[in-house]
């Protein structure tokens, strides 16, 4: 079993080893294989709720169960990756995620709120892993900039399936077009399984995480800041993305395909914006300044995304909210792994309390969303409520305190 406790001279030559480099790939695809199956069934819930006869609220949980197996799985995943060391628990939250294969064969609506379920349990296992295994492999400049390259693999994924399952639907039917996305899922799980043998061999073994970690962390005010930052964040981008295609169709009168295309650029030009987000801090420092500036942004933007009736306001307000949105997320996952005194095993713990907050808000928000549609016949209550919280993310850029974050001299032009 490997640790989550990092020996300094160990993991200065892990962070020089050019196995890094594999690593970082390997993560990479699993973030690929995350990103493909997130938002996947938003640009299809219409069809769900036909093909199933579910209201609009069922439906949203075949999106926002996945996020719930975040929460359920997120601080205890931290205690079980101590014990299954950080190569096992990729591994095995790869192969869960991969079991959304299975979508074209299900023979019914709970079958396929099970299968979502055991994805979101995958991905906050992999996810709760690979932060240790960042901070473990990578040098404290090279964090923003690996973790802005793992997030543009969310953003790709995204993207990709997004924009592309609605007429991938219209040939193959949405059951079948959902199993597709999984593939990638197949070559990250191979890939952990051939490559990942060094993985998590970069320090001595150290007992599980103790309480004391536990509470240091979860009260400490960063650390309540940050993840305060991220849950607001993803409730509006959460649920925006898991309803602006329906609200688009039923409400703007756009095609599925036109709904999925518009909705599918809040990742597209994330796919940009998320590599900023890691090299402009590295870069240059001032990282509170790369919360509070998408916070302003992010605030503007949302409400304009439902508000707005003219087709170029609608474009305008989902492109600045992706941009923004994705800028500010490298920050977010970079500043535990920063702060003094932080260790691999407190990331750890850090990253699944993320987990668990962001998992419990987005899956109860959607369904807000949802349910409000059915009972007021209105997607804007729920939408405006939403984006309050969005924020969060100007507050922690705020009130974080200067000094709890090791101070990083900003990177030397070249």
């Amino acid at each position: 079993m490997d640790a989550l406790t990092v020996d300094s001279s160990t993991g200065q030559e892990a962070t020089k080893s050019q196995y890094r480099f594999v690593i970082a790939g390997l993560i990479v695809v699993s973030h690929l294989a995350l990103g493909l199956n997130f938002y996947s069934a938003s640009p299809v819930l219409p069809l769900i709720i036909e093909d199933y006869s579910v209201s609009h609220a069922a439906a949203g949980v075949v999106v926002t169960l996945g996020i719930l197996g975040f929460a359920l799985f997120g601080i205890p995943g931290a205690v079980i990756v101590s014990r299954l060391g950080l190569r096992n628990s990729v591994t095995l939250g790869t192969a869960l995620m991969t079991l959304m294969l299975l979508t074209a064969v299900v023979p019914n609506f709970g079958s396929l709120l099970a299968l979502r379920l055991v994805y979101g349990l995958g991905a906050a296992l992999m996810f709760t892993a690979q932060g240790a295994m960042v901070m473990r492999w990578f040098g404290t400049r090279e964090i923003l900039i690996v973790n802005g390259v793992t997030t543009g693999a969310v953003t790709l994924g995204v993207t990709l399936s997004v924009a592309t399952v609605a007429p991938l639907s219209d040939i193959v039917g949405w059951a079948t077009a959902l199993s597709i996305f999984s593939i990638v899922g197949v070559v990250a799980t191979v890939g952990w399984l051939l490559l990942g043998g060094r993985a998590g061999s970069a320090s001595p073994t150290v007992p599980m995480v103790s309480r004391k970690v536990l509470r240091e962390m979860l009260f400490n005010p960063t650390v309540l800041l940050v993840v305060a930052a991220n849950a607001g964040l993803m409730i509006q981008y959460t649920t925006l993305s898991t309803w602006l295609p329906t609200f688009f169709n039923e409400i703007r009168g756009m095609s599925l395909s036109e709904a999925g295309f518009i909705t599918g650029l809040l990742p597209f030009v994330g796919l940009f914006s998320v590599l900023l987000g890691g090299i402009l801090p590295a870069r240059f420092g001032h990282q509170r300044l790369f919360f509070i500036i998408p916070g302003v942004m992010i605030v503007l933007a949302g409400p304009g995304s439902f508000l707005l009736e003219h087709i170029g306001g609608i474009y305008a307000s989902v492109l600045i909210l992706g941009f923004f949105t994705w800028l500010v997320i490298p920050s977010i996952l970079s500043v535990p792994m920063q702060m003094r005194d932080t260790s691999p095993e407190k990331v750890s713990v850090v990253f699944g309390y993320i987990l668990t907050v962001e998992g419990v808000t987005t899956f109860l928000f959607p369904l807000l969303v949802g349910g409000l549609r059915d009972l007021m016949d209105s997607f804007v209550i729920g939408f405006g409520i939403c984006a309050v919280f969005a924020l969060a993310v100007l507050a922690a850029g705020v009130l974080i305190p200067k000094g709890d974050i090791e101070p990083e001299p900003a990177m030397e032009p070249a």
